[in-house]
């Protein structure tokens, strides 16, 4: 039986960051075979259903209004394009479908517009999940009413590098939209995205700061940064290879019940490199040609990867 440690101390998860490759991965992997079928990959599709004009200053981010990345604002989607897209999916092997709106946080009134959405692509069988920004408790509360099984909410990066990337928010902010999430029985998606000018220190506080909630995410989402025209990081040296993989094997270490995912920047990551992220303990993918507004491999080339590693496209639950 795994247990969970919620009580991580910076050294603690720095000494696993330093273990050598071959020991940190094999640690990994068997933290994983012991909870997870090794050869089960979970498939999401997420969607953008609002583009653009955030006001947030995201360093990163292609739909802040505050940088001119040449992004067409637009409005929220209707529901049936929603639920088409849903449909989609659906036939493509997903099995959550994820909605983001570009909102630092949404209005009650434009909630009312996504709750339809949600129990629409809740009656198609799928697992739902939103991603809107800055929730109060009354907030998560009604989408839990709605029947929404994930809430996606980033703290992209550690608590000291934060200012660094963001001024129209700080780090506590992120940590108060968590907890509303959780008070409410959501399942909480939040991770983080590697690429933000950080250093390995930083990659170590930003998974302590995820494995020291009072409940593990239920899933981890880790990026690898795709640098976007316009933005103050559009010319940031990405981390190497063998970094990010190290980042994947110390998250599924430190939270081995958790569904760690392999998010944006996949298009940047050869076979052998998402392998090695599949050994070390990421278990689930996004499907789909976007991701928001940033590429993402296409359904065919995920599934003939899938068949040369022999991997299981299939909802993922722990031993």
């Amino acid at each position: 039986m795994t247990k969970l440690k919620n009580d991580w101390t910076l050294a603690e998860v720095e000494a696993l960051f330093a273990l050598p490759f071959n020991d940190l991965l094999f640690k990994a992997h068997t933290i994983h075979r012991g909870n997870f079928d090794p050869n089960a990959v979970q498939v999401s599709s997420l969607l953008n259903i609002k583009t653009g004009a955030c006001p947030e200053d995201c360093s990163y981010c292609s739909q802040s209004s505050k940088y001119d990345t040449g992004l067409e604002r637009e409005k929220l989607m209707e529901i049936d394009m929603v639920l088409k897209e849903a449909k989609t999916a659906q036939d493509n092997g997903a099995t959550r479908f994820c909605m983001g709106a570009a909102w630092r946080n949404p209005t009650d009134k434009s909630l009312d517009k996504v709750i339809p959405m949600i129990q629409g692509v809740k009656a198609m069988g799928m697992e739902t999940c939103v991603t809107l920004g800055m929730l109060t408790q009354a907030q998560a509360f009604t989408l839990k009413e709605a029947g929404l099984d994930y809430y996606n909410h980033n703290i992209d990066t550690s608590e000291e590098n934060y200012s660094n990337v963001i001024t129209t928010r700080n780090f506590q902010d992120r940590l108060d939209t968590l907890e509303s999430v959780q008070n409410a029985d959501i399942h909480v998606c939040s991770g983080g995205i590697l690429g933000l000018g950080e250093g390995q220190s930083d990659r170590a506080s930003m998974l302590r700061s995820l494995a020291n909630l009072e409940k593990h995410p239920d899933s981890v989402p880790l990026n690898l940064l795709v640098p976007i025209p316009g933005t103050p990081f559009e010319k940031v040296t990405p981390p190497s290879e063998t970094e990010f993989v190290r980042t994947i094997a110390v998250a599924r270490i430190m939270m081995p019940k958790s569904v760690v995912r392999l998010s944006a920047g996949r298009t940047e990551m050869g076979e052998a490199m998402q392998a090695m992220c599949f050994f070390a303990g990421a278990n689930s993918i996004f499907y789909g040609e976007q991701l928001l507004t940033t590429s993402n491999p296409d359904t065919n080339a995920d599934q003939m990867l899938f068949k040369k590693l022999g991997i299981n496209r299939q909802s993922v639950s722990t031993h």
